[in-house]
């Protein structure tokens, strides 16, 4: 065990502590290089700890803006991890590397990655840029983060439909108009689709094209 997993197997506490997690990886982020952090994210990664396992996520997400094969980490094995809070963390270390090299530049990974066979790495891009269009990008081309979120309003997996319905309403409080135009051209006769249009529409009740 290196000398930083033992520093987090004394500070981090046995209870869950998102909040401790985020600060401990951040602090080591800014303190070493990104080679640096792929290695250790690495390492941390093997822990017995979840929590141990979280920062080395956050880790890989950050070295992930100059290592493909960080990026390749996340998506074929941390996506893989049977630990659901593990998987929250995966959002956010695929949002932290779009945030850093920029959400436009990420387009690819973010088509890449909404397209996978795996449905924890499909909601790891809908529930980790949430809300869409607070980021720059996303924000001056809503209809962009609405038509990527809408390929997937038929999902095999619940899991994921939730969470696309859930961006889709997150867009609808400050794009109400572009959302309402795009659910109203669905076909409602899907459960599937039923099922995400519902909860997209939460705050469209009184909206008109």
């Amino acid at each position: 065990m290196g000398k930083f997993e033992e520093y987090l197997e004394k500070t981090i506490p046995e209870k869950d502590s998102l909040k401790l997690v985020k600060k401990e990886a951040e602090k080591y982020y800014k303190e070493h290089s990104l080679e640096d952090c792929f290695s250790m994210g690495l390492e941390l990664y093997q822990s017995n700890n979840f929590q141990i396992q979280e920062v080395g996520v956050l880790l890989i997400g950050y070295s992930a803006s100059e290592n493909k094969s960080a990026l390749s980490f996340l998506e074929d094995t941390v996506s893989k991890h049977e630990n659901w809070k593990v998987q929250e963390i995966l959002a956010m270390a695929f949002d932290n590397y779009c945030k850093i090299i920029g959400y436009e530049v990420a387009l690819p990974s973010i088509k890449k990655w909404l397209n996978s066979d795996c449905a924890n790495v499909r909601r790891a891009v809908c529930e980790g840029l949430r809300i869409w269009t607070n980021h720059p990008y996303f924000m001056q081309n809503p209809q962009t983060a609405i038509q990527l979120l809408s390929s997937l309003k038929e999902d095999k997996s619940e899991y994921v439909r939730k969470s696309v319905g859930n961006a889709l309403r997150d867009i609808s409080k400050k794009y109400p108009q572009i959302v309402l135009e795009e659910l109203n051209s669905w076909d409602l006769l899907s459960k599937e689709i039923k099922q995400v249009y519902k909860l997209a529409s939460k705050f469209l009740d009184s909206v008109e094209v």
